[in-house]
């Protein structure tokens, strides 16, 4: 829901657009919606999967010579998973790590050869304030998206002179299926909000980015509790 919102935000007239994703009744009807609201001047969608590590540099060297060039590429993907199930399973262990991190990175890497190249392009990426201390309520999902997290740090290094950007899109709780029937309703934002802040940030952002912003601040109390007091805590 927070792409699909921050892709309709983001097209206009004219624009080259390429929606994957692995649900292809989805990717239909985004398509459809993004036609007839934003009239680009080409849609084109394609089902994809992070976990499918062998397909991502040939999924997106198709989409680059399809579309003529990479300007911005939105990654939301991910699973929550189920954290209880997680301690004594090794695939529910391994979904986690690969759709938060691992599939994420790979075909990132294809990416940022493409736009180094170009000396343009921006790469935005949704993560989470899990990643920012482990807390055992989540620890694998947050230690995925702290990898996350350090993987695009160190890739905005490396692109800082080719004229690239990476944003980091730290995001609290919203309102998506993700999190349905958990608590913290008061903190949540609508993935309507979200994807419009996403596209304000990618005019001229690049780092790390709490949405919502009051984020920083929770995360900032959390990240400083002396460990003493921290392991003892029911997070």
């Amino acid at each position: 829901m927070i792409c699909r919102q921050a892709t309709l935000e983001m097209v206009r007239p004219g624009d080259r657009v390429c929606l994957a994703a692995r649900n292809a009744s989805e990717l239909s009807r985004i398509a459809s919606d993004l036609q007839i609201r934003r009239k680009p001047e080409l849609v084109i969608t394609r089902l994809f999967d992070t976990n499918d590590f062998g397909d991502h540099q040939r999924f997106i060297e198709e989409i680059h010579q399809t579309l003529g060039a990479l300007d911005i590429i939105l990654v939301g993907t991910g699973v929550l998973g189920d954290q209880i199930a997680a301690r004594s399973s090794i695939p529910a262990i391994r979904e986690i790590l690969n759709s938060n991190f691992v599939g994420i990175a790979t075909l990132l890497s294809s990416v940022a050869n493409i736009m180094e190249s170009q000396r343009s392009g921006i790469i935005a990426v949704l993560s989470s304030v899990a990643g920012d201390r482990g807390r055992q309520s989540n620890y694998i999902y947050g230690s995925a998206k702290s990898g996350m997290t350090a993987y695009l740090s160190g890739l905005r290094n490396r692109l800082s002179d080719s004229g690239v950007r990476v944003l980091t899109i730290k995001l609290g709780f919203v309102d998506t299926r993700m999190i349905a029937g958990m608590g913290g309703a008061f903190l949540r934002a609508s993935p309507y909000y979200i994807g419009r802040r996403i596209v304000a940030k990618l005019d001229g952002e690049s780092g790390n980015v709490y949405l919502p912003w009051f984020w920083r601040y929770i995360m900032l109390v959390i990240v400083h509790i002396p460990e003493g007091i921290f392991r003892r805590l029911k997070l």
